[in-house]
């Protein structure tokens, strides 16, 4: 049974909400690679930009460690995780502290060669 090559790339501790970036990864899953690098292009999303970093270096990675056809290439899996919550405060009444959560994400795109 031949099994199936997977080239994948990770962008860890990103400054951005998990719940953000997983709109965009629902939005590119299954798409060919050229497709998903032009939807992502095309789209006013806050984590546009990170994912298509992460999308060109787990296409660089698959025509350089794995000796894919660059042209043959779809996204088989992507998925953002929660990272480290970073907690800082703001001052409310009475002395008191509110705590905003700056969240942080990780980021994983992975590609394969059609068959």
């Amino acid at each position: 049974m031949d099994e199936k090559k997977i080239a994948r790339a990770e962008h860890r501790y990103a400054r951005i909400s998990p719940r953000k970036v997983e709109i965009i990864c629902d939005m590119i899953r299954g798409k060919d690679a050229d497709v998903a690098l032009a939807l992502m292009e095309n789209t006013p999303k806050a984590g546009c930009e990170l994912m298509i970093k992460v999308l060109k270096s787990a296409m660089a990675n698959a025509e350089n460690n794995f000796e894919m056809d660059p042209d043959n290439l779809y996204v088989c899996q992507t998925y953002a995780t929660a990272g480290p919550i970073l907690k800082r405060g703001r001052p409310r009444a009475q002395g008191r502290m509110y705590r905003i959560n700056k969240r942080t994400s990780h980021i994983m795109i992975a590609v394969a060669e059609k068959d």
